[in-house]
């Protein structure tokens, strides 16, 4: 059947079809724990009873009706969201390039509207090695050869500067600058993890500038690190969330821009819209999602599970690894010899019943 399939992934060989927990068994009936979980998608695990639940008592009732008309869902979830945001305005969309696309719409109307830069010339700037989706716009500012060749030509008004260097940011900023985006952990770069203070730093050169700080918390989000978003490690509250994956409970695609009404309120009917962006399906499990959150219990479950990760991740380093870096439940380890290829090492993980994945060669 794969040769009905585009070639736009090169998938390990195991096809699965059942999940539990962190635990999935292909058509074998091989049994495999999950270490990727589908990009941090799957926070709280496959098929979680309090989000199957959710789901089924939703699919009884109603599952789009498209933005043309309410439904009893969506208020309620973005009002859930936008409490555990600690900020005013919530707007829903699908996938995590939808939200990035969303919240760079966003930027630059805001830019223009509030900042008073000259129409047509808002700038972003970016960092180094980012990855925030595919779309034709993102892939323009990425700076992976292989995400950005054959398809300009791209769209301007993106600056890009080393990650985790503040200075290199205050530098960039020009009177034509109205956002500076960035993920508060560099998750398909190999877990790259910026320098104590980074983003409080960033914070206050955001602020002081008039720049809207817009934190990519896609994959870093919702659990992951320890903490309910990677940025509250040093306790800054960026200007605007983008948030996706595990917002769906890893069922549906569900993602969303928070930001204060002042931000958001610049979009306008018309200006901006998605036909499932809000669906009550996505917004009854994404409501779950947030109840969960709220507890506290998986935040700290990647906080202690992580710091036995750290401990024995941290002692592969010179044993066949150059470098690990551990952030709560989320590993980048690198293979030492260069001969070795990161896939090669996942292949054996997988024939040992655990499922990585590999990223830019060697992590």
């Amino acid at each position: 059947m794969e040769s009905f399939t585009a070639s736009n992934y090169a998938p390990f060989p195991v096809t699965l079809v059942h999940g539990e927990g962190a635990w999935v068994v292909d058509d074998t009936g091989r049994r495999y724990v999950d270490c990727l979980a589908a990009y941090s998608a799957v926070n709280f695990g496959h098929r979680h009873p309090r989000l199957v639940a959710a789901a089924h008592a939703q699919l009884d009732r109603l599952t789009l009706t498209s933005r043309a008309f309410g439904n009893d869902q969506l208020a309620p979830f973005c009002r859930d969201l936008a409490e555990m945001c600690g900020m005013e305005i919530v707007l829903p969309m699908n996938t995590g390039a939808e939200g990035v696309e969303t919240a760079l719409k966003v930027a630059r109307r805001w830019g223009y509207r509030r900042k008073g830069v000259p129409r047509d010339h808002a700038e972003i700037i970016v960092c180094d090695g980012n990855f925030h989706g595919r779309t034709t716009t993102i892939v323009g500012f990425s700076t992976d050869p292989e995400a950005r060749d054959g398809f300009g030509p791209f769209t301007p008004g993106f600056i890009p500067v080393p990650y985790g260097d503040a200075t290199a940011l205050r530098a960039a900023i020009t009177e034509r600058t109205v956002a500076f985006l960035v993920e508060p952990v560099q998750g398909e770069a190999g877990v790259i993890v910026p320098p104590p203070g980074y983003l409080a730093e960033a914070r206050e050169i955001c602020r002081a500038a008039n720049v809207l700080m817009i934190a990519d918390e896609i994959q870093s989000g919702l659990g992951r690190t320890g903490r309910t978003f990677a940025c509250d490690h040093e306790d800054v509250r960026p200007d605007v969330y983008i948030l996706g994956k595990a917002l769906g409970g890893g069922i549906v695609p569900l993602s969303a821009v928070v930001a204060d009404a002042d931000v958001l309120d610049v979009i306008t009917p018309g200006s901006h819209g998605s036909t499932f962006g809000g669906n009550p399906l996505a917004c009854a499990i994404g409501r779950e999602v947030i109840a969960m959150l709220r507890t506290g219990e998986f935040q700290d479950r990647a906080a202690v599970l992580g710091r036995r990760l750290a401990e024995s991740v941290g002692g592969l380093v010179g044993d066949g690894a150059s470098a690990a870096r551990v952030h709560g439940l989320w590993a980048g380890i690198d293979v030492a010899d260069p001969a070795v290829p990161a896939r090669d090492v996942c292949e054996m993980l997988l024939e040992r019943g655990v499922l990585a994945k590999d990223a830019h060669g060697q992590t």
